[in-house]
């Protein structure tokens, strides 16, 4: 009896998510998407305006072009104000350029519908508008919208809507029959149990339904903000090999199921009956395995960059496919970047090294692209930059390096280019404050992967190549940064990038009270290794295509 009323009382609080916004009074939950220029906006960020007003939109229906136009008027009336004018396309596009350029208020992309969904949208043009004070609806409606916002910004009473526009009608499809034992629990196997299980960097572990049914509600959440799964790209810009995002048709039953009760279904339990096997290291035993000097961290306080110097064990030179890192404790270890060093300089001057990978938060090993290595000399030194963050306990931490070794040198030497503003200066407040890095190459490369980094700032970030015959593209768009997962994007197929292209990387910050992971929006915030500081700092393997992987005798990075 007390599990069939617990039961009930969760799927009682589901369903009530899929009306929470069906009416004046209701409550809007927190959603984040792209708009038609590929910039991301989240509902709940938006706490610091008088008003959110939202419409509903569509590219199918000539009649919906005078409320559009009406739209963009009122915006542009409270230009000067502190409202926000949001039009949403429920229309489930899969690519947002479909759009066009032409409107000037942001059109949120509904590629999954299920915002428009839980809006209630009946047609497009349909208006709310929402006050950010508690989240709530204070008007539904169309033709008044108007004069319902001005009586909302003077405290006014504000009169009933005019009806639901009936012109361009929306649908929306909910099926009524998802279950976990059937749907979702092979979704979330598949996708999912690589992070939460025991041992797994997620924060939970999905031992099966009973567990899974108790997070329901964080599930529908951290989908619907685009916190889960962990891909932040934009994926109208390139196609890369490590995408974790899950489908259009995963994500609709994920928050269908939550939204209708969570219901197991019939069978048996997917995950609780999931076999397989999760090794020490992501890709088997390592030829080598150094340890890294084990280093105390203290419950709290501030622990400088420390630098770990570990001769290579080995006699002879070596080629590395891939390396891996395992960290001794993941709460402690923020970082580790790996490189290798000899003393002194080469014939030419120059200091003789090279990368050799690392470790950051949400970091899955990854092996070096085909036929590419990178050379490791015989009496080089192994350098560990470790980066540290107390949280509360005092442990030490014992991590290991992980080598991949080639049997034979491999056809190609893999370079690392850095596009790296050590000048940067964030402006105090600033909610989008960008500035660049470039770099132009003079060989003809093949470019495998991009990296973007920055710290808790870090808004969003992109590559964009500038190419010799003056067309331009975007090789990477990240609106969505996110310093708990910094991913290497791996390109599916490798991307030829002529000799004298320039290559711009750019970040955007947000230094504002807005940003919740914020330390000090009245800061200007220059460079800096530590987190409280900031990095515009990106990063591309590639090869030369015209490569010799005789000459080995300088570093591995440009």
């Amino acid at each position: 009896m007390t599990r069939i009323s617990i039961t009930f009382g969760l799927a009682t609080c589901l369903m009530a998510l899929t009306a929470a916004a069906n009416g004046v009074g209701d409550r809007v939950d927190n959603f984040k998407l792209l708009d038609h220029r590929g910039d991301s906006h989240e509902l709940h960020y938006l706490s610091d305006r008088k008003a959110v007003v939202l419409m509903s939109h569509t590219g199918g229906c000539e009649a919906f072009a005078g409320d559009i136009e009406r739209f963009e008027a009122l915006a542009a009336e409270y230009a000067e104000e502190d409202v926000e004018f949001l039009m949403i396309n429920a229309d489930g596009l899969t690519d947002r350029r479909d759009i066009g350029d032409e409107p000037q208020t942001p059109v949120l992309v509904d590629d999954t519908r299920i915002v428009g969904e839980s809006l209630g949208f009946q047609a497009a043009g349909e208006v709310l508008i929402v006050d950010p004070a508690n989240w709530q609806v204070v008007y539904r409606g169309g033709e008044r919208a108007d004069t319902a916002l001005a009586d909302f910004l003077a405290g006014r009473d504000i009169a009933d809507g005019a009806g639901v526009p009936g012109d361009c009608s929306l649908t929306f499809d909910r099926p009524a029959d998802i279950t976990y034992t059937d749907d979702v629990g092979p979704i979330l196997a598949a996708n999912c149990v690589t992070c939460h299980r025991e041992g797994g960097i997620g924060p939970w572990a999905m031992t099966g339904y009973d567990m899974v049914r108790g997070f329901a509600p964080m599930i529908r959440e951290v989908i619907r903000t685009k916190r889960m799964p962990p891909w932040h790209a934009d994926p109208v810009h390139g196609d890369f090999s490590n995408d974790r995002s899950l489908t259009t048709d995963e994500i609709r039953k994920i928050v269908h199921w939550a939204e209708s009760g969570a219901p197991r279904g019939e069978g048996a339990d997917p995950l609780a009956t999931l076999d397989r096997e999760w090794p020490e290291w992501a890709h088997g035993e390592p030829d080598v395995v150094i340890d890294i000097p084990a280093f105390d961290v203290p419950a709290s306080g501030v622990v400088e960059y420390k630098y770990q110097y570990v001769r290579n064990p080995l006699k002879q030179d070596v080629w590395v496919q891939a390396t891996d890192i395992l960290p001794g404790d993941r709460s402690a270890l923020h970082h580790v970047i790996v490189t290798w060093s000899i003393p002194g300089r080469d014939e030419n001057g120059k200091r003789r090294g090279g990368g050799l990978g690392g470790y950051v938060p949400g970091m899955v090993a990854f092996n070096f692209p085909d036929n590419t290595g990178i050379h490791l000399p015989a009496g080089s030194f192994i350098v560990f930059q470790m980066h540290y963050t107390p949280y509360g306990k005092a442990v030490t931490d014992n991590s290991r390096l992980g080598l991949y070794l080639h049997d034979k040198p491999p056809e190609h030497r893999l370079r690392t280019a850095v596009l790296a503003n050590t000048k940067i200066r964030i402006p105090p407040h600033s909610k989008n404050h960008a500035e660049v890095a470039e770099r132009t190459f003079d060989r003809d490369i093949l470019l495998y992967n991009l990296l973007p980094h920055a710290h808790y700032r870090g808004k969003a970030s992109e590559f964009r190549a500038f190419y010799p015959d003056g067309t331009e593209e975007v090789l990477l768009s990240v609106p969505n940064y996110d310093f708990n997962w910094q991913t290497t994007y791996l390109l599916t197929d490798p991307k030829r990038i002529p000799a004298g292209t320039r290559v711009v990387h750019r970040t955007w910050w947000d230094n504002s009270e807005q940003n919740p992971a914020n330390p000090d929006p009245t800061r200007e915030v220059p460079w800096g290794l530590q987190s409280w500081d900031e990095m515009l700092y990106g990063a591309m393997d590639y090869r030369v295509l015209a490569d010799d992987t005789v000459e080995v005798a300088s570093a591995g990075s440009d």
